[in-house]
């Protein structure tokens, strides 16, 4: 695979979200602020940068039978990295999201591409894996987001973009757009979306219904 496909295919063709259907907790869980869903996406690709990095700097000296300790001691001191800085220049946010940024570590996109490309790759292209798969994984959380907090408060960042009825205005907030289950529907839909696009995406199913001819049933 070329250095261009390996930026650019995690962005649709295999998002790690639509595609692989990983990093769903996040989607769910920050997505009614679109400021939440921008540091959660630059926290979680600065995670994957550094992860990739430093597990393939590594890759040759590590046995395999530590290798996923030694992975996740990785990720979890690039998860560090990235609290402690945002604590020192963003204290508001790192109090809102300090718990999402910690279960970074456990989020199956950044010891998937360890695993698949870093453990592979050399630093050059498990940089640009890092790199494409982190903005395929903003991209759906940044889409969510706008939505969410556009039709839930008609706001983004502050901002008020639809006047609401409370203030003179014409839109009535639909407050459901705030709540968890919007997101999965959303999600859910960008899934839908992406399959339906990328024909080869959709999973042929685990078994066909056994067809039964009428005169069988009668004869019976």
């Amino acid at each position: 695979m070329s250095a261009s496909d390996t930026l650019t295919r995690p962005l649709l063709r295999e998002n790690p979200v639509t595609f692989h259907v990983l990093g769903i907790c996040s989607a769910l869980a920050i997505t009614n602020s679109l400021n939440s869903a921008l540091i959660m996406s630059l926290a979680l690709t600065c995670v994957l940068v550094l992860s990739n990095a430093s597990i393939s700097l590594i890759r040759k000296h590590l046995p395999g039978s530590v290798r996923i300790i030694i992975q996740i001691t990785v990720i979890a001191s690039a998860v560090t990295i990235v609290d402690e800085l945002l604590s020192a220049f963003l204290p508001d946010v790192a109090r809102t999201l300090s718990v999402y940024i910690s279960l970074i570590v456990t989020n199956c996109i950044v010891l998937g591409r360890a695993e698949a490309c870093a453990m592979s790759q050399p630093v050059r292209k498990a940089v640009l894996d890092a790199v494409g798969n982190g903005l395929g994984f903003s991209l759906v959380l940044i889409s969510v987001a706008v939505i969410r907090e556009l039709f839930g408060s008609g706001s983004l960042l502050g901002y008020q973009i639809l006047e609401l009825v409370s203030n003179g205005g014409w839109y009535q907030p639909n407050e459901m757009m705030l709540l968890p289950p919007s997101a999965f529907f959303i999600v859910a839909g960008l899934v839908w979306l992406n399959r339906t696009w990328y024909k080869e995406q959709v999973e042929k199913p685990d078994f066909k219904p056994a067809s039964v001819e009428v005169d069988e049933i009668y004869s019976s």
